[in-house]
């Protein structure tokens, strides 16, 4: 009985695991590709390796006390501007999207706060000025990767082809 009660969590465990990562594949094969403005700063942890702590520059929302939905306009490029913030994702104006922030310590994360590399890449990254990014319909953003000041994109994988 408990072998057959053990069989079956770990089915519904690893039933749980594929969901999430089918959605996660969903979001970044449907979502729509937006770029945001970012602020690196190149640390490095003794723990975790080689990663970039990210700021994002999103003045309107800079003073959020709580999570939401910052509003913005992308232009032709992708490259989206914060216009205001917002509680819900919806209503929008036509040429406006949302994206859900979070507010942690005080401050505003879009999808994480840092973008993790191989060590020994730093360098690769340095001329990082944008967050590439997949939004789905509710706001949720992940991070793809990193772009230069033209949009270029940097690291091992910069032979992408760019927007």
């Amino acid at each position: 009985m408990r072998r057959t009660i053990a069989v079956v969590w770990c089915a519904v465990a690893l039933g749980l695991v594929d969901w999430t990562i089918l959605a996660r594949e969903r979001h970044l094969r449907e979502g729509r590709t937006v770029f945001l403005e970012i602020a690196p700063v190149d640390p490095r942890s003794l723990m975790q390796g080689d990663y970039m702590a990210l700021r994002f520059w999103a003045a309107p929302i800079a003073d959020a006390a709580a999570d939401g939905y910052a509003v913005a306009v992308v232009d032709e490029r992708q490259v989206a501007r914060v216009a205001r913030q917002q509680d819900t994702a919806a209503p929008l104006a036509p040429g406006e999207i949302a994206l859900r922030y979070r507010v942690r310590g005080g401050e505003t994360r879009f999808a994480t706060n840092a973008f993790f590399f191989q060590e020994g890449d730093a360098a690769l990254y340095e001329a990082a000025r944008y967050g590439e990014f997949r939004v789905d319909a509710g706001g949720d953003l992940l991070l793809t990767g990193l772009r230069g000041p033209d949009l270029q994109p940097l690291g091992p994988r910069s032979d992408a082809a760019a927007p």
